[in-house]
């Protein structure tokens, strides 16, 4: 944490009472939540940023493509644009978002589109024909002015909410007892050989309530990494030195996972969905060699040589109880 926000400190007791009162006028129905009568996901967290929404939302995409209409609805993070759009494979990040970008070129039978007015994206998703029948909704999960019919909340295992305090000093959106609104509640980012014991003791610290279910997942790094047009194998970077190159909220799991596997690499790390600046983009293009991750790429991708620059795919993989997680959202959708 730095100096100037634990300077903020003072002002955590008003962010948290206007965000906990934002809450309980729309748990008492004061402030309206608009309903639907199909299904709607949402998918979020109650921290800023680097719980792994994308690879969830991802997740999701793999588990219901093949069985409903499905379209994904984004904000559309830094995106130049605004209003609903459309995302095509030929869009630019600068359109809009990096991650709905992401999402497209790698699902391209579903329908992606970014509306910071959910209300208003929903209703036009629903407008096109064929229609869609189920929605994701991506970061979402404080967006009270719609009330989903299904939330899986997002807490990173080395940031649990349970340790945090709101904003402006603390990473929280809202007060933690925002937590009560997810239907599952997923700890994301756990070591793959994640105890018994500590599941039981995180379980107990996040005070899970009756109506929720928990999982834990963890990042896997596939064996290969990827340009526009074709995949090699990761071990060809064993003897060559490369430059790292992130722009996401914590990229120390991919930085350590690289040393673990004896890889040679300077790293240069920008802040998360970085727009980069044309000298950026200049330095970058006289760098030999680039390893980047997927999100980055889409916005790299159309700048530096496809020859040089390579990204690693990430997926979600649950540590167990996965057939039980997808039960649990297929069960929702056939209601």
């Amino acid at each position: 944490m730095n100096l100037l926000r634990k300077l903020l400190l003072p002002f955590v007791p008003f962010y948290y009472i206007v965000t906990w009162l934002r809450n309980l006028l729309y748990d008492m129905g004061i402030k309206e939540s608009t309903e639907y009568n199909f299904p709607l996901i949402a998918v979020g967290n109650l921290s800023v940023g680097g719980t792994g929404k994308s690879p969830m939302v991802e997740y999701l995409i793999i588990l219901l493509k093949e069985q409903v209409m499905l379209a994904t609805l984004s904000r559309g993070y830094k995106r130049e644009t605004n209003g609903f759009q459309l995302v095509t494979p030929f869009s630019t990040a600068k359109e809009v978002g990096d991650e709905p970008l992401q999402f497209k070129k790698k699902f391209k039978e579903i329908t992606v589109s970014v509306d910071a007015d959910r209300r208003s994206g929903i209703a036009k998703l629903r407008s096109l024909s064929p229609q869609p029948e189920v929605i994701l909704l991506d970061d979402a999960y404080q967006h009270r002015k719609i009330k989903a019919g299904f939330y899986i909340l997002l807490t990173a295992y080395y940031d649990l909410y349970c340790d945090d305090i709101t904003l402006p000093t603390g990473n929280l959106r809202e007060p933690r007892k925002g937590a009560n609104r997810a239907n599952i509640i997923v700890v994301t980012k756990c070591p793959s050989d994640l105890s018994q014991e500590e599941k039981e003791r995180i379980t107990g610290r996040l005070n899970i309530q009756s109506h929720q279910y928990l999982f834990f997942t963890t990042i896997s790094y596939g064996e290969t990494v990827r340009n526009t047009s074709k995949a090699i194998s990761i071990d060809n970077f064993k003897n060559t030195y490369f430059t790292l190159v992130t722009g996401i909220a914590n990229p120390k799991p991919l930085v350590d996972y690289y040393k673990s596997l004896g890889l040679k690499f300077d790293h240069i790390s920008f802040p998360d969905h970085h727009n980069f600046t044309d000298t950026e983009l200049k330095e970058l293009n006289n760098l030999e060699l680039i390893i980047t991750t997927e999100k980055d790429h889409v916005r790299l991708a159309s700048y530096i040589a496809e020859e040089k620059l390579w990204y690693q795919p990430i997926k979600v993989e649950f540590v167990e109880d996965a057939s039980s997680f997808d039960t649990k959202i297929l069960e929702y959708i056939q209601k």
